[in-house]
């Protein structure tokens, strides 16, 4: 290589094709007139929030149609000479990140095929060198793998991936997750690094699926021992979420937008929320109605009978199996109907059957219309066999299939025992009433942060005097007042630090990093007791109140329902398991309802009952109106 940047990008061209070094195409001129330029994005380590490298970015003549790299990638193609860009683009980075003398790594785009033809042009031996020679360290050198073209020689690109590791450069693998990614390619290069893609990253505060998503992209990582770099993050609550996720690096406008030179430093707005020790409130998806829940149950592995089978064959397989509640009907490996063995043994016993129908097909008292289950199916089919009209599938039970096959048989007491499960198991994750989350979460949240050494509050609340209204006007009502609570405790808490989840039946948590919670929860005590009233009568209103039996049968008065929230500030280094937390925030419960009402914090009221008297108030000035 020479020593000036026009000798050096003459040398550069002598090793391209004839396309790209005499074509007349205005991308190929624009090459040979050293046209284009580079601009740096910065990747900041989410950790620290310091700039870790920089992406370099091929742009064309300001101004003009060619500006923009999407414009020159498709004139590359056009004129034939793809491969010549992308490694002149190569070039162009490395020139000017070397001039630029910056710390920290530089990451260049290339396609897996422009990569095979660079190495063979160079020469394997020779990567180093080339690289040194444009004053930039090849350990600094993190060469990002596109895919916007397809890999057509894997084993030729094996090769090269081995010249690139033995010069001591690095591997990235671009945009992963955008469609075109593949987890073979990821197998094969085994990168570095992986950027995976904003579709997965943008409003990733918002969008639960997305969340599971990049969780199990990390599982993969994890496997390969790749860090993961976020691409497009653009909001501070996506930072957060990311940065608590644990997802290492990132890039994105928020953190700084492309520019002429390296940055040292992520932009300010970037840098308060990593700085920020508050944990995010990562988005919640609920445990929903999973395939495959038959294969947790015990499938009876029951004989058959075929179209044929008589009936005396029929009874004598149910004399041998004295347990058997039915027989499946199989054609070949396909059911077709399902005995049931009361009725049939019913029918086998009255006066001359045997004589009559003993030798005749037993399809004749068989069930034509059975319920076939696959194992793979979701709860919701199973609630189906529950809710029909039909009862005969309650004690006929189902049959079970796998791909079609006869499998087995299932039982009606298997069934309900199943679905019930799994609704309770549902309810664990988000509470069916509010959708708010349940016990699972709430735990899962809390043991983040524990774990995040970060000071918080959490709260229990409960409501004074709700079962003697849930008895009083029924469940709908009491629904309505739960929903309340739930609608009243979200709307005061801000989404982006502070948790509310159902417990169950009229028990929530919320749990607060924000500064201010005393003052958010005085604020859903107060509305609730405003709100609360409006769901008794008029004459329970004016009463303040409503008779009603107590625990122990006793008709006694019972004050309109408020809510009593308990509180206990959780210290870092506190607490280990949220187990501890949860008890605690118990026991903080059942000392404001002790209160009536109000905010209490365990171990004394918070700022002299403050929050109970203005409930109180609050009740009263309703009650008077």
């Amino acid at each position: 290589m020479h020593n000036t940047p026009w000798s050096r990008l003459e040398a550069m061209m002598a090793l391209l094709s004839p396309a790209a070094r005499q074509g007349t195409g205005p991308l190929a001129r624009l090459m040979r007139e050293g046209g284009l330029y580079c601009v740096f994005q910065p990747l900041a380590d989410l950790r620290e929030g310091q700039v870790y490298a920089h992406e370099a970015l091929i742009r064309g003549p300001q101004n003009t149609p060619l500006h923009t790299p999407d414009k020159l990638l498709e004139l590359a193609r056009h004129e034939g000479i793809l491969q010549d860009f992308e490694l002149l683009c190569v070039y162009t980075a490395m020139e000017q990140w070397g001039r630029h003398d910056a710390p920290g790594r530089l990451f260049v785009n290339i396609s897996a095929d422009a990569l095979v033809h660079g190495v063979q042009l160079i020469g394997a031996t020779e990567l180093g060198n080339t690289v040194r020679s444009l004053g930039l360290s090849a350990r600094m050198l993190v060469l990002e793998i596109t895919e916007h073209e397809r890999v057509t020689d894997m084993p030729q690109l094996r090769q090269a991936i081995k010249a690139v590791h033995a010069c001591g450069a690095r591997l990235a693998l671009d945009d992963f997750g955008d469609g075109r990614s593949s987890l073979r390619l990821w197998s094969e290069v085994k990168p570095d690094f992986v950027k995976i893609d904003k579709y997965f990253i943008r409003d990733i505060s918002d969008h639960p699926e997305n969340l599971q998503m990049l969780q199990a992209i990390k599982g993969i990582a994890d496997v390969f021992g790749t860090q993961l770099i976020a691409e497009g993050i653009e909001t501070r609550d996506d930072l957060r979420a990311l940065r608590d996720l644990d997802i290492p690096l990132g890039q994105g406008w928020l953190l700084g937008r492309p520019a002429m030179a390296p940055r040292e430093a992520v932009d300010d707005a970037a840098l308060e929320v990593m700085h920020d020790r508050r944990v995010a409130v990562l988005p919640h998806l609920g445990q929903t109605a999973r395939p495959g829940i038959l294969r947790s149950l015990l499938v009876v592995q029951a004989p058959t009978a075929a179209p044929a089978t008589n009936n005396d064959a029929v009874a004598a397989l149910f004399r041998q199996h004295t347990d058997l509640h039915a027989l499946a009907v199989v054609d070949g490996s396909r059911p077709v109907a399902l005995i049931n063995r009361q009725q049939f043994m019913n029918h086998y016993a009255t006066p001359y059957f045997r004589e009559v129908h003993g030798r005749k097909s037993c399809l004749a008292f068989a069930n034509l219309a059975p319920r076939v289950v696959e194992l793979d199916c979701d709860v919701d089919q199973l609630v189906g066999i529950l809710t029909s009209q039909d009862q005969r599938y309650l004690s006929d039970g189902y049959i079970v299939t796998d791909n079609g096959r006869y499998l087995g048989l299932g039982t009606g007491d298997q069934l309900v025992r199943a679905v019930t499960e799994t609704r309770i198991e549902a309810a664990r994750h988000a509470n069916p009433l509010t959708f708010l989350p349940g016990n699972i979460p709430i735990s899962l949240h809390i043991q983040r942060l524990l774990e995040s050494g970060t000071e918080f509050v959490a709260c229990y609340a409960d409501l004074n005097n709700f079962k003697p209204f849930n008895d009083h006007y029924g469940y709908w009502r009491g629904d309505q007042m739960i929903r309340l609570v739930a609608r009243l405790a979200t709307a005061h808490c801000d989404a982006r630090s502070d948790f509310v989840g159902h417990v169950g039946g009229d028990d929530f948590m919320l749990i607060f990093q924000s500064s201010n919670w005393l003052q958010r929860c005085k604020n859903i005590v107060d509305e609730f007791a405003r709100e609360a009233v409006t769901l008794f009568d008029d004459s329970a209103r004016l009463a303040g109140g409503i008779h009603a039996e107590d625990r122990h049968g006793v008709q006694r008065f019972f004050p309109c329902t408020t809510l009593a929230i308990g509180a206990v500030r959780i210290t870092p280094g506190r607490f280990r398991y949220a187990e501890e937390v949860a008890n605690l925030a118990a026991v903080a419960k059942h000392e404001a309802k002790q209160a009536s009402t109000g905010v209490v914090l365990h171990g004394g009221f918070t700022e002299s009952s403050l929050g109970a008297v203005a409930a109180t108030r609050a009740l009263q000035d309703v009650l008077a109106a």
